[in-house]
């Protein structure tokens, strides 16, 4: 098994919502794209939420969430883990991305919105302590549903109505 290495952050300094997944999962690691699964929901929650044009290159994405104030990254750095799912990440090969370095350069961050459970889970658990002693106790954590194909208990319009709530944070 090789070891799953995660992508840089896609930030600005002024960014007002950080999204945080866990770690890209095979095809995204593949493409070297965030949410690259055909069936991942991100892309077209966000394309929704802001009204993007439909076919915006993967590029032209990034810069439109950028331009929103919406940074994006994971919780892991690299891993183990055969296949796509949190649930196969071995616990023992985990590297945490520094969270608490990036957080420190957006003064601005009002809200870390987890996309779902193992980063919310994460965050809480290694990273609530720094991320408060560098942005404040005012920064709000909340675990959002996840936006992987393997998470269908909720539509998309569904997941939609709960991610619609980043959008408080942005104005």
């Amino acid at each position: 098994m090789t070891e799953a290495v995660g992508f840089p952050p896609s930030w600005r300094r002024d960014a007002r919502v950080l999204i945080l997944g866990s770690m890209p999962g095979r095809h995204s690691l593949a493409a070297t794209q965030y949410y690259a699964h055909p069936r991942n929901a991100f892309w077209p929650i966000m394309t929704r939420l802001f009204q993007w044009p439909d076919d915006l290159s993967y590029e032209a994405r990034l810069r439109a969430l950028q331009k929103e104030r919406v940074a994006l990254w994971d919780v892991i750095e690299r891993c183990k883990r055969p296949g796509s799912l949190d649930s196969r990440i071995e616990s023992n090969s985990v590297q945490d991305n520094d969270l608490a370095a990036l957080v420190a350069q957006m003064p601005a961050l009002a809200l870390i919105a987890c996309n779902g459970g193992l980063a919310y889970r994460s965050v809480l658990r290694r990273w609530r302590g720094p991320l408060e002693q560098v942005a404040g106790s005012g920064l709000e954590i909340c675990q959002l549903p996840s936006t992987s194909p393997a998470h269908a208990s909720l539509s998309i319009d569904q997941k939609c109505e709960h991610w619609a709530m980043i959008k408080r944070y942005l104005t």
